[in-house]
């Protein structure tokens, strides 16, 4: 896989701004200093030319320090990447700053961060040699997925002299992207397979009803099934052969993620599309693994991404690119657009997971409808988030009148929606319900037990 890590930037700084230099701390210290001379002054006016003599030498001693300063030109300034951008995850940015004056410069450098990266504005400060580099990090935390820009890199040095100060910049806005949670989903592939999937491969599939895939021929052992016997090889050998069948590993999943108002929901620090999104990359990591092959379907009023089924390394990068750009919207989901585009690009039995959320209301939802249309021809896995807080509080006994009221109109939203998930069930889609951060783990557990028993 390419690395998903944003390319390194580098520019030469230029001044900033028509006046690029100033005044440093201890030319105002040198002016503090003279002040001395008013003392005598006030008996004898000609000490005043002294200070005025005084402040001429401070002035000069500050074009002598501006003068020998490195040239914004002398200046080179790169924004250094080592990790790719997740949702939630803490990475590092390093900025580097080359010299090649020949004086040694210390530098105060600002970077324009994007406001979803870091509440306060970064900065850095370097200490550069003379023809030499230095480089410092700060950190970021982003908070929404998708396409983000940075700005410019904004730098305030000075000679160790400290007399005088330039003002330079150095052009480096680029735009990078944030990506689901990798971290977690790799953590939860790696889980998976090493607590779950290698003991399955081992014990389940060469076992009687487990997938009906070609494995392997075998001698006929007692309680196997004459439909399994290989008669050719029968005939070939003079006894009796039979064959041994595996899991699957040639089927297609389909992630089916909503992406309207319902799901702009914050649970926590991210809303409810943030962890649909991550529990979608975390169960394509295991099927991808798994020999399947994975789609993606991402909607709101209109179809956001759509990625066609495929497996390897350049697809489990394509959804990963894909699942970035999910956004949620300020409008309700269109399903019966994504029925139908489902329904056209998929014809062949799959397993559809479909991660969406729905009001608890007295009418039918459009997405139960939709999904008995889709249920009459592929396996639907039906995922949605439950309401942690409301049944809380439903198990809580109310002990005064305004807990009563909490409690009761808690109770109505909970009745509701179990009487939904209930119709969901009763037009053939399997219900998954569960609690934001553990829908990845809970998610990729179901994915394989529908694979151990064959459901597909």
């Amino acid at each position: 896989m390419q690395r998903l890590a944003p390319p390194n930037v580098e520019a030469r700084a230029e001044n900033a701004g028509k006046i690029p230099f100033a005044f440093g701390r201890r030319f105002f210290l040198l002016l503090f200093i003279g002040l001395a001379w008013i003392a005598p002054a006030w008996k004898e006016p000609r000490f005043l030319y002294a200070m005025l003599l005084w402040d001429l030498m401070a002035l000069a001693f500050w074009a002598y320090d501006l003068k020998r300063m490195p040239r914004p030109g002398q200046l080179t300034v790169r924004r250094v990447w080592s990790e790719s951008l997740g949702l939630a995850q803490t990475s590092r940015i390093a900025i580097e700053v080359s010299n090649a004056a020949r004086v040694s410069a210390m530098f105060q450098v600002t970077d324009e961060a994007p406001a979803t990266f870091r509440a306060e504005i970064p900065e850095v400060s370097l200490a550069v040699p003379a023809g030499s580099s230095a480089s410092g990090a700060y950190t970021i935390e982003p908070t929404v997925r998708g396409d983000a820009s940075f700005g410019d890199v904004w730098l305030r040095y000075s000679s160790p002299l400290l007399l005088a100060e330039r003002w330079a910049r150095a052009r480096l806005a680029q735009s990078v992207r944030v990506y689901p949670n990798l971290g977690e989903a790799q953590k939860m592939r790696i889980y998976l397979i090493r607590s779950r999937q290698i003991e399955l491969e081992k014990r389940l599939k060469r076992q009687r009803g487990h997938g009906r895939e070609f494995e392997s021929l075998r001698e006929y052992r007692a309680g196997d099934e004459y439909r399994d016997v290989s008669w050719s090889a029968t005939a070939r050998r003079g006894k009796l052969i039979t064959k041994v069948y595996q899991i699957e590993r040639s089927q297609t999943v389909w992630l089916v993620l909503d992406a309207g108002r319902l799901l702009r929901a914050r649970v926590g620090h991210l809303n409810k599309l943030d962890h649909a999104v991550n529990a979608a990359l975390s169960l394509a990591q295991v099927a991808l693994y798994s020999g399947d092959r994975v789609a993606l379907l991402a909607y709101d009023r209109k179809l956001q991404q759509r990625v066609a089924p495929g497996r390897g390394v350049q697809h489990q990068r394509a959804l990963i690119e894909s699942l970035a750009q999910v956004h949620a919207a300020t409008s309700e989901a269109d399903h019966l657009l994504a029925t139908r585009a489902l329904l056209s690009s998929q014809t062949r039995r799959s397993l559809v997971v479909w991660l969406t959320d729905f009001a608890e209301t007295a009418a039918t939802p459009e997405v139960i409808e939709c999904t008995a249309a889709i249920a009459a021809r592929h396996l639907v896995l039906f995922g949605v988030m439950a309401q942690t807080e409301l049944r809380a509080l439903v198990a809580l006994r109310p002990e005064n009148v305004e807990q009563m009221y909490r409690y009761s109109a808690a109770l109505e939203i909970v009745q509701r929606r179990d009487l939904l998930l209930r119709q969901v069930r009763q037009q053939g889609a399997m219900v998954l319900e569960s609690a934001p951060a553990g829908l990845s783990t809970a998610l990729a557990n179901q994915y394989l037990q529908i694979k151990e028993r064959s459901l597909l």
